[in-house]
């Protein structure tokens, strides 16, 4: 039995008559007739009364109905649930994303609940180092990282790029100027994330290449207790440029540029290329790649 003799008995059990069921699925009377008798076969029982020709079904045959109008139906839903997934009226997404780089995702992620709200989005925060294996694994579908991964089995695609930055608090001395030297800074406090990373490291070689102590005596877990405690004039701290720009709007902090400290920050989107994304994944891809896209032709840092 397959779902295409459960349809022709359907139509045969719909339409009481094989000729007229015969003419609405474009088929000879002897070839329903047959599709019908195989089905009475692999039943075991007949399903129309005998001398009624279609025009009434056994027990057999009401029963067989009732479950060809459920699988049937099922069929359909399972038809008409693929084309909304390929239209993205339904389905899911899986980012994974460190808690700095996520302010590179939000206005992206903002336009793709705008254009596909009925996709549920889910963003997990993974540490930059683990979310290859995260993709690999496919416990995500899309993964963001400051650095071309070494598994070949992920694709990266460069979409944003930003800059390091030194952040004091309004009144600090070096809060007047726009640009200061690394040895102005050699006797102050620095409030540093405790997660390591690459960049990380190079301000760290940095300080040591220019012969500047640096004085990281306070770590904190996140970005945003880092600038709450910048605020507190508790200390001074260099982080990714996008992390603070509503700080710096609203005047809570200052942005001073190091003069030896050119850093350029790049964001990829990892995914792996032996299997094809998801619609609802190729579709956050195509926003990020026509911002980006946007950013270089304008002249401008995307935000």
């Amino acid at each position: 039995m397959d779902l295409a003799s459960l349809h022709v008995f359907q139509m045969v059990a719909r339409e009481r008559s094989f000729s007229r069921a015969a003419v609405k699925l474009y088929r000879t009377q002897p070839a329903v007739s047959i599709s019908i008798r195989k089905l009475e076969e692999w039943v075991g029982q007949p399903l129309f009364v005998r001398g009624s020709g279609a025009r009434m079904l056994t027990d057999a045959g009401m029963l067989l109905l009732e479950y060809a109008d459920r699988m049937l139906n099922l069929r359909e839903e399972i038809r008409k649930g693929m084309n909304e997934l390929r239209g993205l009226k339904r389905g899911q997404l899986s980012l994974g994303v460190n808690e700095s780089s996520i302010h590179a995702l939000l206005p992206a992620l903002g336009r793709y609940r705008q254009l596909h709200p009925g996709i549920h989005v889910r963003v997990h925060r993974v540490f930059s180092r683990d979310v290859p294996r995260e993709v690999l694994n496919h416990h995500l579908d899309i993964g963001v990282i400051s650095y071309i991964p070494e598994e070949r089995e992920l694709e990266a695609v460069e979409f944003h790029r930003d800059s390091l930055v030194l952040v004091v608090w309004p009144s600090h001395r070096l809060a007047k100027r726009r640009e200061v030297d690394i040895r102005d800074l050699g006797e102050e406090t620095f409030v540093a994330h405790i997660v390591e990373s690459p960049y990380r490291q190079r301000v760290i070689q940095m300080f040591a290449r220019q012969r500047v102590p640096l004085h990281m005596d306070i770590e904190m877990p996140t970005i945003e207790s880092i600038k709450m405690f910048v605020e507190m004039k508790k200390g001074v701290a260099i982080v990714p440029q996008m992390c603070v720009e509503r700080e710096i709007r609203r005047g809570d902090l200052r942005e001073l540029r190091i003069r030896q400290m050119r850093i350029t920050r790049r964001l990829y989107l990892v995914f792996r290329q032996d299997r094809p994304l998801t619609a609802a994944a190729q579709a956050m891809v195509a926003i990020l790649r026509k911002g980006r896209a946007a950013a270089r032709k304008g002249g401008l840092k995307q935000a």
